[in-house]
């Protein structure tokens, strides 16, 4: 029940199209996860030829790779699938993370995993790559490699990137004097 749950809000989320590509790659990433947790080995044996199908279908249609090995937290929300997104299967992403389209997360050239904290969200054409942390509440830019640890609260721009403190004093309001 709890998948079908999580298949609404992604549905919600994702512009309540059956048609969108975000959704659908979303949806099929769900099912293959269903597939690997069945018990019986017929049962995951079948479903896991079902998923194959379908994952092949995604690939192609979509060009979004979110293997079901991937651990995607609450709330995640592919913003652009209109260009590749590909995801290494040992990647942890935590809630409410945003991507755009052509970002990479993870590689295969080596071992390790990026592990991706809540509420980050990653820009067009950037790749997070290498088994590296990336904290709660960071901006990643357009066109940005991170191949190393970024603290909770940073901003990380360029390639090869920058990391600078998030800024919120000029995020919030300034209160007038008490004497104006």
């Amino acid at each position: 029940m709890v998948m079908f749950e999580t298949l609404r809000d992604d549905y919600e989320r994702h512009g309540r199209s059956l048609t969108e590509p975000a959704f659908v790659s979303l949806a099929v990433h769900r099912y293959g996860r269903w597939a690997l947790e069945r018990r019986n080995p017929q049962a995951r044996w079948l479903a896991g030829k079902l998923y194959a199908l379908m994952k092949i279908l995604v690939l192609n249609v979509t060009k979004v790779w979110i293997p079901p090995q991937v651990q995607l937290g609450r709330d995640f929300h592919i913003i652009h699938a209109e260009g590749s997104l590909s995801i290494h299967p040992d990647v942890v992403i935590g809630d409410r993370c945003g991507v755009m389209h052509n970002v990479t997360i993870g590689t295969n050239m080596g071992p390790g995993a990026p592990v991706i904290g809540d509420d980050v969200f990653i820009g067009v054409n950037s790749c997070v790559l290498g088994p590296i942390t990336i904290g709660d509440r960071v901006r990643i830019g357009a066109n940005t490699a991170v191949t190393t640890n970024v603290p909770p609260d940073s901003v990380v721009i360029g390639s090869p990137a920058r990391i600078y403190p998030s800024l919120p004093i000029f995020a919030a309001k300034k209160k007038a004097p008490a004497n104006e």
